[in-house]
């Protein structure tokens, strides 16, 4: 660090040598702090080094320290109009005479000095600071009143036409461009910056140009605009809407970049996205008679005056909104005073987010319907002949489409404010040109800006490629597998009713909806059971006695939860409670077994089943030091009140081996325990579906909106407790499943319909309670939310309707992908045959151009729009993309 401070201070000392080191002559006084060089220079080798170099920074050492000299105080003289050098008909008869250097004097060479009846002082504003320069003006004939026209032949823009006193370089303009757009940049805060540059102890002694900035801005603006955008060349054919605007090169686009036939591609259609921004406002001008427009409706601004003759006509409707939680029509009667807009209202391309030209309007009072009507048709209008497909994306789109055909006028049927129109128009025009080309260093050039190509869009477009290849792959094999396992007839009547839904739509498809409410439950089985109990070969009672011994296993289970709420410090009167519930149960568990014994005519039976709780799904509801009573409604729920002991072996048919039940002749009774097995399993996956869309709503619309810790904290009680329930129908559902293993259930109907539940399939993922959620396209239920097998559900109305849905969804999925895959596609070749119509837009301009500025940056376009297409054709190389 001292090494470096001591190196720092040195250089704010002259050189070792005293004499100038280019002439060797002079006393070497004076130095650049802009040049690289580390030199010191006389008084003639100053001025005659930095005649081309008029934005340096000099200073000449005083004997104790330097101190700023201006190139104007060293006597520099700034020649227009003849490329730097002095105008032949100049009034000065000495400025073209070669007057030799007295060094010893300290003259300077006579070219620097003009008669002052042709000099003037000009104010310069450069990226580095502000300068003042004498200018001598070119004395051509007819050139009096063109020195607006010399300074920008200069690189200079004026400041005003008449008597220009101050300029700004193209340089400055380009950066400032580039802050308000990067950086977001004030006028006010750029020139203090500039100002503070020049003269940073003493700010306020530089001259403030800070409102000539400002009318310089926008007129170098537009001017950048129309150059970039050709209207330069086509000097005959005025801007229209929208014309200096960029859009999406990968939008299909009629008589741009598709090709003629294209009416027979239902890939192309109108996809759009709209919304609003409520902190684009705009505040109420006193005069607003004095704001002139360069570019009104020029850009991504609708045109004013047609904007409010619609505002005037349309009609706009009063209702609130029926949603939850939508500012934006909530606020849509809201009224600011102080505000001539309060937001503004854009539409852009859904797929590629490039903001649609001449689309963009502000609102008065919220985002009412009538300002995004206008913001839509003008977007639809856009470059879509002879297209009449079209998808809007928008988040009131259930308010807002109510109505629409019948809200439009007819002004904005047709279709066909100043700085901040443009400001916004920059704006975007630069956001949808990022997504085009990506962001250079270099704005200055369009051509540099170019130079890094089409990267960022190439790369988009090849990322969405391969996850349209994934997707596919991913959604045609499952589908591929769904379909072969269900029944060929039944197919044939679902692709009917997906053909119909295609075709018609609305209500229609309603069929990718659940039809029937739920799978049979225990107590419809235990009905069904019950009715045919009177059989021969059945004993009266064994329904309700095996229903009994499926409760009892039930309360061990809640018993057990209850234990597992106890603190490690546990009052004597917990433990009591406890322990009055185990004798409890160990009584009833006597009496069933005594009624077993009744059933099977005293057959020696085997040791009842005892249970253990997997460790996965016993989680507790309290933090270690309080002990939250669990009641007996919220342990048993509909089975029981009472809660006994939880150790006791409970014997049943599945307890028994299956060669016992054979030789003991309990088929009959073994039949009905899977009946009613696979009822308690049915209801265990029911109320665990309930349960976790039940934990979802509370995450969703209580927990992460919770306005207080209060709420916050119930919240997350609430969700404890549906935890816990899904815990304790886990757990019911293993028993029924062990059970049904036990009595002789094909293992192949356990693996497809009655599998294994793992913690990670327990997530919120929302599969049923949102199923219209944003992002389904590879997705795959939870096996648990379809129950039962294709194969197998011939006559099973609720099987039969869940795998309807579930192979309407697969093929959506699977078809969604395959459209995706084919609209990349011919995205690819749309991007590629935008670049070319570019291209053959500038080889025009180059062929009719006259001037050779003209040609020169016609051709430069030419190459670069070629150089475009032919990266994109590398880059999709391959892909097949479709041209």
């Amino acid at each position: 660090r001292d090494s470096y401070l001591h190196i720092l201070l040195d250089l704010e000392k002259p050189s070792d040598v005293l004499e100038c080191q280019s002439c060797q002559i002079g006393e070497g006084k004076f130095h650049c702090l802009t040049c690289s060089r580390d030199q010191t220079l006389c008084h003639p080798c100053i001025v005659k080094t930095h005649q081309c170099l008029p934005f340096h920074k000099v200073q000449e050492w005083t004997g104790k320290c330097f101190e700023d000299k201006s190139l104007e105080e060293l006597g520099i003289v700034w020649y227009m109009g003849h490329g730097g050098q002095p105008c032949p008909f100049s009034e000065d008869p000495q400025a073209w005479e070669d007057v030799p250097l007295d060094a010893e004097a300290g003259s300077v060479p006579m070219e620097t000095f003009a008669s002052s009846t042709t000099t003037s002082t000009l104010t310069i504003i450069h990226s580095t600071g502000v300068f003042l320069h004498n200018v001598v003006w070119c004395g051509c004939p007819g050139a009096k009143h063109q020195q607006h026209l010399q300074l920008l032949k200069a690189r200079l823009f004026p400041a005003s036409i008449t008597r220009p006193q101050t300029a700004f370089t193209f340089e400055v303009l380009d950066h400032f461009l580039i802050d308000a757009l990067e950086c977001k940049t004030s006028a006010s805060s750029f020139f203090e910056k500039i100002r503070r540059m020049t003269n940073h102890s003493f700010p306020g002694t530089v001259p403030n140009r800070y409102r000539e900035l400002m009318r310089v801005s926008r007129l170098w603006r537009d001017l950048m605009s129309r150059k970039c955008f050709g209207f330069g060349h086509d000097t005959r054919e005025k801007p229209g809407e929208g014309d200096l605007a960029w859009f999406c090169p990968s939008c299909p686009q009629p008589g741009i970049n598709i090709p003629d036939n294209w009416q027979d591609n239902w890939l192309i259609s109108q996809r759009f996205v709209v919304d609003g921004n409520f902190t684009a406002q705009h505040m109420t001008m006193k005069k607003p008679q004095l704001d002139i427009s360069l570019s009104d409706g020029l850009g991504y601004m609708v045109k004013d005056r047609e904007y409010q003759t619609h505002l005037s006509l349309a009609v706009e409707s009063k209702e609130r909104s029926s949603c939850s939680n939508h500012r934006a029509i909530n606020t849509a009667n809201i009224s600011r005073s102080n505000l001539r807009a309060t937001g503004v209202g854009a539409t852009a391309c859904a797929r590629h987010g490039c903001f649609v030209p001449h689309s963009i309007v502000d609102f008065q009072k919220g985002e009412r319907h009538m300002n995004i009507d206008y913001s839509i048709c003008n977007a639809l209008n856009y470059h879509s002949a002879g297209i009449d497909s079209s998808l809007i994306i928008y988040d009131v789109g259930c308010q807002w489409s109510i109505n629409f055909l019948q809200r439009i006028s007819p002004t904005a049927r047709s279709m066909s404010h100043a700085h901040r129109q443009e400001v916004l128009d920059d704006h975007m025009r630069d956001s949808n040109w990022k997504k085009i080309v990506g962001i250079s260093k270099h704005f200055n050039h369009v051509y540099q800006k170019l130079c890094l190509t089409l990267k960022i869009l190439a790369k988009t477009l090849l990322t969405k490629y391969k996850r349209a290849l994934k997707g596919v792959d991913e959604t045609k094999s499952p589908f591929d597998e769904l379909a072969w396992s269900l029944n060929p007839g039944k197919i044939l009547m679902w692709e009917i009713d997906e053909k119909k839904a295609v075709e018609e739509r609305g209500e229609y498809l309603d069929i990718y909806q659940l039809q029937i409410n739920k799978a049979p439950t225990m107590a419809e089985i235990r009905l069904k059971l019950t009715e045919s109990e009177n059989d021969d070969d059945k004993h009266p009672g064994t329904v309700s006695w095996l229903i009994t011994g499926i409760n009892l296993e039930d309360l061990q289970d809640a018993l057990r939860a209850n234990i597992r709420q106890l603190p490690n410090d546990a009052t004597s009167a917990q433990k009591a409670s406890i322990e009055e519930k185990r004798q409890r149960l160990a009584a009833r568990i006597a009496k069933f077994h005594e009624t077993a014994d009744a059933m099977t005519a005293g057959m020696d039976l085997d040791i009842g089943t005892v249970h253990s709780d997997d460790p996965r799904f016993c989680r507790t509801d309290n933090d270690g030091n309080e002990w939250v009573e669990v009641s007996d409604e919220e342990i048993s729920e509909d089975i029981d009140e009472e809660i006994l002991t939880e150790e006791m072996g409970i014997w049943m048919p599945s307890s028994s081996s299956q060669h016992n039940r054979l030789t003991l002749g309990l088929g009959p009774l073994q039949a009905e325990e899977l009946e009613l097995r696979k009822g308690q399993a049915n209801d265990c996956l029911e109320n665990l579906r309930m349960a976790l869309g039940h934990k979802a709503l509370i995450y969703r619309q209580y927990f992460r909106s919770a306005d207080s810790t209060w709420a916050g904290t119930r919240s997350k009680q609430e969700a404890r407790r549906c935890q816990l329930k899904i815990d304790k129908y886990v757990r019911s559902y293993q028993r029924a499943r062990s059970a049904m293993q036990r009595l002789g259930m094909e293992e192949a109907t356990l693996g497809s319909i009655y599998r294994e539940i793992l913690p990670t399939e327990l997530s919120i993922d929302k599969e049923v309670t949102e199923e219209n959620r944003f992002g389904q396209g590879s997705d795959r239920l939870a096996w648990f939310w379809r129950v039962n097998n294709g194969n197998e559900c011939q006559e099973d109305a609720w099987m039969d309707e869940f795998y309807r849905v579930n192979w309407l969804k697969a093929k959506a999925r699977w078809s969604r992908w395959q459209e995706e895959l084919s609209l990349v596609r011919h995205e690819m070749g749309w991007t590629i045959n935008w670049f070319k119509y570019h291209q053959k837009e500038w080889n025009r301009r180059w062929q009719q151009a006259t001037r050779p500025g003209h040609q020169a940056y016609a051709y430069q376009q030419v190459l670069m729009w070629g150089r475009f297409a032919q990266d994109a054709e590398k880059a999709f190389n391959g892909c097949g993309y479709v041209p």
